[in-house]
């Protein structure tokens, strides 16, 4: 539990010099429900998915080497706490926070906060959502007038 803990805090780690600092409700839209590949600072790296209820499922692989495992965390292991994103693992001495920078329209970057060193790059996999004020939600009804 305590490596899955290692995990999750490098899923969210990320702090580059030129990068936005996204607040909680920002990163919150940015990735909760899409599939993000991650690589962190001392080679672990995998695949996964925060969902809106602060679960996480995905692959991992400690340290660039070994086998890739699965992983699940339970809801409410990810979690806004005021204007920080948070984790809640069982069995950690400590809720660590993160810091979260988006890169690109597709990236993102995590540290655990103060610990800028520490830190994984995310990139978005599958198709970009555009969002736009003209979207609006497509109505299924026909707007022919029945005869």
């Amino acid at each position: 539990m305590l490596r899955f803990g290692a995990f999750l805090a490098g899923l969210l780690a990320v702090s580059p010099a030129l990068a936005q600092q996204m607040t909680a409700q920002e990163a919150r839209r940015f990735v909760v429900g899409k599939t993000f590949v991650f690589s962190c600072f001392e080679g672990t790296r995998g695949a996964g998915r925060i969902h809106a209820d602060g679960s996480v499922a995905g692959t991992i692989q400690f340290r660039g080497s070994g086998p890739v495992r699965w992983a699940q965390l339970p809801a409410g292991t990810v979690l806004v706490r005021g204007e920080s994103v948070c984790a809640n693992v069982r069995g950690m001495p400590f809720q660590p926070c993160f810091s979260l920078q988006k890169t690109s329209a597709r990236s993102f970057r995590g540290s655990v906060s103060g610990l800028g060193f520490a830190s994984c790059e995310f990139t978005r996999r599958g198709p970009v959502e555009v969002a736009t004020a003209d979207n609006a939600p497509l109505s299924l009804r026909s707007t022919l007038s029945s005869r």
